[in-house]
Protein backbone atom coordinates (compact mmCIF):
# COMPACT_ATOMS: atom_id res chain seq x y z
CA UNK A 1 0.00 0.00 0.00
CA UNK A 2 2.87 2.56 0.70
CA UNK A 3 4.45 1.63 -2.78
CA UNK A 4 0.82 2.53 -4.09
CA UNK A 5 0.91 5.09 -2.63
CA UNK A 6 4.54 6.80 -3.32
CA UNK A 7 3.56 5.97 -6.58
CA UNK A 8 0.55 7.99 -7.31
CA UNK A 9 2.14 11.11 -5.53
CA UNK A 10 4.78 10.38 -8.08
CA UNK A 11 2.29 10.42 -10.42
CA UNK A 12 0.65 13.76 -9.33
CA UNK A 13 4.09 15.44 -8.95
CA UNK A 14 4.74 14.52 -12.15
CA UNK A 15 1.77 16.01 -14.03
CA UNK A 16 2.29 19.46 -11.94
CA UNK A 17 5.92 19.66 -12.85
CA UNK A 18 4.95 18.84 -16.78
CA UNK A 19 1.91 21.56 -16.74
CA UNK A 20 4.31 23.75 -14.65
CA UNK A 21 7.17 23.60 -17.53
CA UNK A 22 4.45 24.30 -20.46
CA UNK A 23 2.72 26.90 -18.63
CA UNK A 24 6.27 28.79 -17.40
CA UNK A 25 7.47 28.77 -21.08
CA UNK A 26 4.71 30.14 -22.38
CA UNK A 27 4.75 32.82 -19.95
CA UNK A 28 8.61 33.56 -20.25
CA UNK A 29 8.22 33.18 -24.37
CA UNK A 30 5.84 36.31 -24.18
CA UNK A 31 7.77 38.25 -21.78
CA UNK A 32 10.86 38.02 -23.74
CA UNK A 33 9.02 38.87 -26.79
CA UNK A 34 7.18 41.76 -25.26
CA UNK A 35 10.77 42.84 -24.01
CA UNK A 36 11.48 43.19 -27.52
CA UNK A 37 13.97 40.12 -28.10
CA UNK A 38 14.22 38.61 -31.45
CA UNK A 39 11.68 35.90 -31.79
CA UNK A 40 14.23 33.71 -33.98
CA UNK A 41 16.61 33.55 -30.52
CA UNK A 42 13.31 33.23 -28.56
CA UNK A 43 12.36 30.20 -30.55
CA UNK A 44 16.19 28.99 -30.62
CA UNK A 45 16.89 29.66 -26.57
CA UNK A 46 13.86 29.94 -24.29
CA UNK A 47 11.67 27.75 -26.15
CA UNK A 48 14.34 24.50 -26.79
CA UNK A 49 16.24 25.01 -23.31
CA UNK A 50 12.70 25.50 -21.89
CA UNK A 51 11.79 22.10 -22.55
CA UNK A 52 14.73 20.90 -19.78
CA UNK A 53 12.97 23.42 -17.26
CA UNK A 54 11.34 19.88 -15.51
CA UNK A 55 14.95 19.04 -15.08
CA UNK A 56 16.37 22.03 -13.93
CA UNK A 57 13.92 22.12 -10.63
CA UNK A 58 13.74 18.43 -10.07
CA UNK A 59 18.05 18.49 -10.11
CA UNK A 60 18.26 21.24 -7.90
CA UNK A 61 15.54 20.12 -5.59
CA UNK A 62 17.27 17.21 -5.28
CA UNK A 63 20.84 18.25 -4.74
CA UNK A 64 19.03 20.65 -1.65
CA UNK A 65 17.42 17.06 -0.70
CA UNK A 66 20.77 15.63 -0.78
CA UNK A 67 19.71 12.98 -3.14
CA UNK A 68 22.34 13.95 -6.05
CA UNK A 69 22.10 10.02 -7.56
CA UNK A 70 18.56 10.89 -8.04
CA UNK A 71 19.83 13.98 -9.85
CA UNK A 72 22.58 12.95 -11.47
CA UNK A 73 20.59 9.88 -13.11
CA UNK A 74 18.04 11.92 -14.32
CA UNK A 75 20.34 13.58 -16.30
CA UNK A 76 22.31 11.32 -17.68
CA UNK A 77 18.98 9.44 -18.77
CA UNK A 78 17.00 11.97 -20.14
CA UNK A 79 19.74 12.76 -22.79
CA UNK A 80 20.33 8.92 -23.45
CA UNK A 81 16.11 9.29 -23.95
CA UNK A 82 15.99 12.10 -25.76
CA UNK A 83 18.40 10.90 -28.08
CA UNK A 84 17.26 7.40 -28.35
CA UNK A 85 13.23 7.79 -27.56
CA UNK A 86 12.64 11.26 -28.69
CA UNK A 87 14.01 11.35 -31.93
CA UNK A 88 13.89 7.99 -32.43
CA UNK A 89 10.16 8.18 -32.10
CA UNK A 90 10.01 11.18 -34.14
CA UNK A 91 11.62 9.62 -36.90
CA UNK A 92 9.15 6.73 -36.67
CA UNK A 93 6.25 9.14 -36.81
CA UNK A 94 7.81 11.27 -39.92
CA UNK A 95 11.41 10.88 -41.33
CA UNK A 96 12.93 14.00 -40.28
CA UNK A 97 14.59 15.89 -43.21
CA UNK A 98 17.05 18.35 -41.28
CA UNK A 99 17.83 22.16 -43.03
CA UNK A 100 19.15 23.72 -39.77
CA UNK A 101 22.56 24.50 -40.24
CA UNK A 102 23.08 24.50 -36.63
CA UNK A 103 22.88 21.20 -35.93
CA UNK A 104 26.08 19.97 -36.97
CA UNK A 105 27.62 22.14 -34.77
CA UNK A 106 25.12 21.59 -31.86
CA UNK A 107 25.76 17.97 -32.95
CA UNK A 108 29.74 18.41 -31.80
CA UNK A 109 28.73 20.02 -29.03
CA UNK A 110 26.45 17.59 -27.49
CA UNK A 111 29.55 15.23 -28.29
CA UNK A 112 32.10 17.75 -27.17
CA UNK A 113 30.11 18.07 -23.66
CA UNK A 114 29.16 14.42 -23.30
CA UNK A 115 32.92 13.14 -23.55
CA UNK A 116 33.66 16.09 -21.16
CA UNK A 117 31.47 14.78 -18.40
CA UNK A 118 32.37 11.27 -19.13
CA UNK A 119 36.22 12.63 -18.81
CA UNK A 120 35.56 14.81 -15.86
CA UNK A 121 33.39 11.78 -13.98
CA UNK A 122 36.58 9.33 -14.20
CA UNK A 123 38.27 10.58 -10.91
CA UNK A 124 34.89 9.72 -9.33
CA UNK A 125 33.10 12.82 -8.62
CA UNK A 126 31.62 16.01 -10.23
CA UNK A 127 33.60 18.98 -8.64
CA UNK A 128 32.32 22.65 -8.83
CA UNK A 129 35.25 23.57 -10.77
CA UNK A 130 34.44 20.93 -13.33
CA UNK A 131 30.94 22.11 -13.22
CA UNK A 132 32.36 26.20 -13.56
CA UNK A 133 34.12 24.76 -16.73
CA UNK A 134 30.75 23.35 -17.79
CA UNK A 135 28.85 27.26 -17.39
CA UNK A 136 31.58 28.43 -19.18
CA UNK A 137 30.85 26.18 -22.33
CA UNK A 138 27.22 26.78 -22.37
CA UNK A 139 28.30 30.23 -21.92
CA UNK A 140 29.97 29.73 -25.44
CA UNK A 141 27.88 28.05 -27.16
CA UNK A 142 24.71 30.66 -26.09
CA UNK A 143 27.51 33.30 -28.05
CA UNK A 144 28.03 31.12 -31.06
CA UNK A 145 24.31 30.64 -31.54
CA UNK A 146 23.27 34.15 -30.75
CA UNK A 147 26.07 34.70 -33.89
CA UNK A 148 24.68 32.19 -36.07
CA UNK A 149 20.82 31.45 -35.92
CA UNK A 150 20.24 34.98 -38.60
CA UNK A 151 22.80 33.05 -40.83
CA UNK A 152 20.06 29.96 -40.88
CA UNK A 153 17.65 29.82 -44.14
CA UNK A 154 14.41 31.66 -43.71
CA UNK A 155 12.33 28.44 -43.53
CA UNK A 156 14.27 27.54 -40.40
CA UNK A 157 13.92 30.81 -38.83
CA UNK A 158 10.18 31.57 -40.26
CA UNK A 159 9.61 27.89 -38.16
CA UNK A 160 11.46 28.78 -34.86
CA UNK A 161 9.81 32.17 -35.05
CA UNK A 162 6.21 30.51 -35.41
CA UNK A 163 7.32 28.61 -32.00
CA UNK A 164 8.37 31.73 -29.88
CA UNK A 165 4.33 33.42 -31.13
CA UNK A 166 1.36 34.09 -28.63
CA UNK A 167 -0.32 37.08 -28.04
CA UNK A 168 -0.59 37.09 -23.79
CA UNK A 169 -0.23 40.47 -21.95
CA UNK A 170 1.87 41.70 -19.60
CA UNK A 171 -0.10 40.41 -16.98
CA UNK A 172 -1.16 37.10 -18.05
CA UNK A 173 2.52 36.32 -19.20
CA UNK A 174 3.54 37.07 -15.44
CA UNK A 175 1.07 35.21 -14.03
CA UNK A 176 1.81 32.66 -15.93
CA UNK A 177 5.61 32.66 -14.73
CA UNK A 178 4.41 32.54 -11.39
CA UNK A 179 2.12 29.75 -11.66
CA UNK A 180 4.19 27.79 -13.83
CA UNK A 181 7.39 28.10 -11.39
CA UNK A 182 4.92 27.50 -8.21
CA UNK A 183 3.78 24.16 -10.19
CA UNK A 184 7.38 22.68 -11.18
CA UNK A 185 8.34 23.30 -7.67
CA UNK A 186 5.58 21.84 -5.83
CA UNK A 187 6.11 18.76 -8.38
CA UNK A 188 10.12 18.30 -8.23
CA UNK A 189 9.48 18.26 -4.58
CA UNK A 190 7.05 15.56 -4.76
CA UNK A 191 8.47 13.57 -7.45
CA UNK A 192 12.40 13.88 -5.47
CA UNK A 193 10.52 12.61 -2.02
CA UNK A 194 8.30 9.38 -3.65
CA UNK A 195 11.19 8.47 -6.26
CA UNK A 196 13.64 8.03 -2.99
CA UNK A 197 11.02 6.19 -1.36
CA UNK A 198 9.94 3.77 -4.21
CA UNK A 199 13.69 3.25 -4.66
CA UNK A 200 14.16 2.10 -0.88
CA UNK A 201 10.94 -0.01 -1.19
CA UNK A 202 12.36 -2.10 -4.12
CA UNK A 203 15.94 -2.41 -3.34
CA UNK A 204 17.15 0.00 -6.23
CA UNK A 205 19.64 2.73 -6.02
CA UNK A 206 18.31 6.30 -6.78
CA UNK A 207 20.49 6.14 -9.71
CA UNK A 208 18.45 3.18 -11.20
CA UNK A 209 14.99 5.27 -10.52
CA UNK A 210 16.82 8.22 -11.74
CA UNK A 211 18.03 7.33 -15.54
CA UNK A 212 15.09 5.04 -16.11
CA UNK A 213 11.53 6.37 -14.30
CA UNK A 214 12.29 9.78 -13.61
CA UNK A 215 14.27 10.74 -16.75
CA UNK A 216 11.48 9.31 -19.28
CA UNK A 217 9.23 11.58 -17.04
CA UNK A 218 11.30 14.52 -17.36
CA UNK A 219 12.08 13.94 -20.85
CA UNK A 220 7.88 14.15 -21.90
CA UNK A 221 7.78 17.82 -22.77
CA UNK A 222 10.80 17.17 -25.07
CA UNK A 223 8.63 14.17 -26.43
CA UNK A 224 5.48 15.56 -26.90
CA UNK A 225 7.06 18.98 -28.70
CA UNK A 226 8.95 16.33 -30.98
CA UNK A 227 5.40 14.73 -32.03
CA UNK A 228 3.71 17.69 -32.28
CA UNK A 229 6.56 19.44 -34.73
CA UNK A 230 6.98 16.10 -36.38
CA UNK A 231 3.06 16.62 -37.10
CA UNK A 232 3.09 19.92 -38.26
CA UNK A 233 6.12 19.31 -40.52
CA UNK A 234 8.61 21.70 -38.51
CA UNK A 235 11.91 19.36 -38.78
CA UNK A 236 14.51 21.78 -37.19
CA UNK A 237 12.49 22.56 -34.30
CA UNK A 238 12.27 18.78 -33.45
CA UNK A 239 15.81 18.30 -33.77
CA UNK A 240 16.57 21.61 -32.83
CA UNK A 241 14.72 21.15 -29.35
CA UNK A 242 16.66 17.79 -28.77
CA UNK A 243 19.85 18.90 -29.10
CA UNK A 244 19.45 22.43 -26.92
CA UNK A 245 17.94 20.19 -24.47
CA UNK A 246 21.14 17.80 -24.71
CA UNK A 247 23.69 20.83 -24.05
CA UNK A 248 21.04 22.69 -21.44
CA UNK A 249 21.29 19.91 -19.51
CA UNK A 250 24.82 19.04 -19.21
CA UNK A 251 26.13 22.53 -19.36
CA UNK A 252 23.95 24.44 -17.36
CA UNK A 253 21.38 21.78 -15.23
CA UNK A 254 24.80 19.78 -14.27
CA UNK A 255 27.00 23.20 -14.13
CA UNK A 256 24.22 24.68 -11.49
CA UNK A 257 23.80 21.36 -9.43
CA UNK A 258 27.26 21.11 -8.51
CA UNK A 259 27.75 24.25 -7.31
CA UNK A 260 25.24 23.51 -4.50
CA UNK A 261 26.72 19.40 -3.86
CA UNK A 262 29.32 17.79 -6.20
CA UNK A 263 28.00 14.77 -7.55
CA UNK A 264 30.12 11.59 -6.32
CA UNK A 265 30.43 9.40 -10.02
CA UNK A 266 29.19 5.39 -9.31
CA UNK A 267 31.60 3.02 -11.29
CA UNK A 268 28.41 1.26 -13.75
CA UNK A 269 27.69 4.94 -14.50
CA UNK A 270 31.56 5.05 -16.06
CA UNK A 271 31.24 2.05 -18.06
CA UNK A 272 27.93 2.07 -19.10
CA UNK A 273 25.82 4.80 -19.28
CA UNK A 274 27.92 7.86 -19.54
CA UNK A 275 29.16 5.50 -22.75
CA UNK A 276 25.56 4.66 -23.70
CA UNK A 277 25.14 8.27 -23.69
CA UNK A 278 28.48 9.34 -26.01
CA UNK A 279 27.63 6.59 -28.11
CA UNK A 280 23.96 7.57 -28.88
CA UNK A 281 25.77 10.56 -29.99
CA UNK A 282 28.06 9.39 -31.96
CA UNK A 283 25.64 6.92 -33.72
CA UNK A 284 22.35 10.06 -34.42
CA UNK A 285 26.06 12.09 -36.20
CA UNK A 286 26.72 8.64 -38.37
CA UNK A 287 23.06 7.96 -39.39
CA UNK A 288 22.84 11.75 -40.30
CA UNK A 289 25.77 11.77 -42.09
CA UNK A 290 25.06 9.17 -44.01
CA UNK A 291 21.99 10.64 -46.03
CA UNK A 292 21.68 14.00 -44.24
CA UNK A 293 18.59 13.15 -42.57
CA UNK A 294 17.12 11.06 -40.63
CA UNK A 295 14.74 7.89 -42.33
CA UNK A 296 12.13 5.30 -40.35
CA UNK A 297 14.96 2.91 -40.73
CA UNK A 298 17.05 5.31 -38.65
CA UNK A 299 14.59 5.97 -35.99
CA UNK A 300 14.24 2.41 -35.33
CA UNK A 301 17.62 1.97 -34.85
CA UNK A 302 17.90 4.99 -32.29
CA UNK A 303 14.66 3.66 -30.57
CA UNK A 304 15.98 -0.26 -30.43
CA UNK A 305 18.64 0.98 -29.20
CA UNK A 306 17.05 3.07 -26.22
CA UNK A 307 14.95 -0.02 -25.76
CA UNK A 308 17.59 -2.17 -25.11
CA UNK A 309 19.15 -0.12 -22.79
CA UNK A 310 16.20 0.43 -20.59
CA UNK A 311 16.11 -3.33 -20.09
CA UNK A 312 19.55 -4.50 -19.56
CA UNK A 313 18.71 -1.40 -16.31
CA UNK A 314 16.50 -3.66 -15.21
CA UNK A 315 16.82 -7.56 -16.09
CA UNK A 316 20.57 -7.92 -16.13
CA UNK A 317 22.17 -8.05 -12.51
CA UNK A 318 23.53 -4.93 -11.04
CA UNK A 319 27.52 -4.72 -11.53
CA UNK A 320 28.53 -2.02 -8.94
CA UNK A 321 29.80 -4.98 -6.78
CA UNK A 322 31.57 -6.34 -8.88
CA UNK A 323 33.33 -3.12 -10.08
CA UNK A 324 33.96 -2.04 -6.47
CA UNK A 325 37.52 -1.21 -6.18
CA UNK A 326 38.03 -1.09 -9.83
CA UNK A 327 37.14 2.85 -10.30
CA UNK A 328 39.43 5.61 -8.80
Amino acid sequence: MSLMLQLGLFGVGLVLLLVGADVFVRGAVRIASLLRVSRLLIGMTVVAFGTSAPELVLDVTAATRDAVDLAFGDLVGSNIANIGLILGVAAIVAPLEVHLRLMRVELQFVLAVSGGLWLMAWDGEVSRLDGILLLLGFGGFLLHLFRAARREPRAVRAEFERAAGNGWSWGRSTLAVVIGLSSLILGARGMVSSATVVARELGASEFLIGVTIVAIGTSLPELATAIMATARDEMDITVGNVLGSNIFNIAFVLGTVVQIRPIPVRGESLLIDLPVMCGLVLLLMVLVARRGWLTRRSGIVLAGTYVAYLVSKFVFIPIEPILEGTIP
